[in-house]
């Protein structure tokens, strides 16, 4: 078999992405060898929990009070993850309803010994709700949400 550029198993390198501007980076994270599949790669349920973590921030900003996931409602898996990558989250604020907040995370990669190259390995759509101390939904603040929040 023929190597290729950018991977010692044979398969092409994923292209280059840059960050984006429109984003805030959340959270960085360096997957450890105990988070692998049977494969060798990162398990992707590590990935999404992380996903999730990073998802939770901007609308814990705006809920002023407990939240919970109450909806994952897209995870795409673009490129594998690999163990002593770096990952950067990126998570921006899609829309603020009634008593519930979406997010779209975006997940880059800098790849061992590629430090200041990215690709992009995963993106998600999350909606968290604003719950009360029973757990029951309540109402997003008002006056929540930054001044170039999605309108409601």
């Amino acid at each position: 078999m023929s190597m290729k550029p950018g991977d010692a198993e044979g398969r092409e390198a994923p292209p280059a992405a840059s960050l984006p501007a429109d984003k805030e980076l959340v959270l960085k994270v360096i997957p450890m060898p105990g988070d692998t599949n049977a494969n060798g790669d990162i398990f992707g349920g590590w990935v999404m929990a992380q996903v999730d973590l990073a998802g939770s921030v901007v609308p814990a900003r705006i809920a002023k009070g407990r939240m919970a996931t109450v909806a994952v409602n897209e995870f795409v898996f673009k490129h594998p993850v690999r163990v002593g990558d770096i990952l950067s989250f990126y998570a921006g604020l899609t829309r603020i309803g009634r008593t519930s907040i979406t997010v779209q995370v975006e997940v880059y990669a800098e790849r061992f010994g590629s430090q200041g190259s990215y690709i992009k390995v995963t993106e998600a759509s999350l909606t968290y709700v604003a719950i009360d101390d029973r757990g029951n939904p309540r109402p997003v603040p008002r006056d929540a949400g930054p001044a170039d929040a999605p309108p409601r």
